[in-house]
């Protein structure tokens, strides 16, 4: 059963009440139906490892090919299979070498997966980013689609970047400027991921222009 981000009127009428702005963009997109990834955390970790750097389609490949070896993604699956194994479903020999390593941090209890689930944002972050082959910006998705986290706004997300320009007509998002908006959404910050996604793909009536210079325009998305 697929999974969306779930919010309702109390987040859109917080949003709307602090920035007209934002409550016109909230206007013209309507409600945004944001699909979910697995609630398993670890799973989620290892999926985005093999998703960076390769498309869509090569990534559900990929992952389906894992699934067939090791029956499901999980610390002890992962443990027991031989890198080789590994790079045998499509998976660079970087990227086994950080899930391999992943596995054996938290079978060991090197790295307490569960914990967290229960740490703040910043700490769960801070946690996250620290195992090799994640970064902060991995970790914050981490945090939005899979576990749900209410007030996740990456600055280094740069299609929020494009929503911000196109949103606020600013030809560039100082990190003054992020920060401002960040205390702005709060506690509804992944909320206003959402919106800030929808208007930076340049698909809805009413924005369509991004306000960057030209050069700045060509820098691809992550969202």
């Amino acid at each position: 059963m697929t999974r969306y981000f779930e919010y309702g009127d109390e987040e859109i009428a917080y949003l709307k009440s602090r920035d007209k702005k934002l409550a016109a963009a909230i206007d013209a997109v309507g409600h945004v139906y944001r699909e979910m990834e697995g609630d398993d955390l670890f799973a989620g970790v290892v999926h985005h490892i093999v998703g960076q750097q390769i498309s869509s389609a090569a990534m559900a490949t990929v992952w389906n090919r894992l699934l067939g070896t090791l029956g499901d993604v999980s610390p002890e699956t992962v443990h027991a299979a031989t890198e080789a194994e590994l790079q045998a479903c499509g998976i660079t020999f970087k990227k086994a070498a950080y899930i391999k390593g992943f596995a054996e941090k938290v079978v060991s209890g090197a790295f307490d997966i569960d914990a967290v689930e229960h740490m703040s944002d910043a700490d769960a972050i801070a946690a996250l980013s620290a195992l090799p082959g994640i970064g902060v910006w991995t970790a914050e998705m981490l945090l939005l689609f899979n576990l749900g986290r209410p007030d996740i706004l990456s600055f280094g997300d740069l299609a929020i970047h494009r929503g911000m320009r196109m949103v606020y007509h600013h030809r560039k998002v100082t990190r003054k400027m992020f920060e401002k908006y960040r205390r702005r959404y709060s506690p509804y910050g992944s909320v206003a991921s959402l919106y800030l996604w929808a208007i930076s793909h340049m698909d809805v009536p009413g924005y369509d222009r991004d306000y960057a210079p030209k050069n700045a325009r060509k820098q691809k998305s992550k969202a």
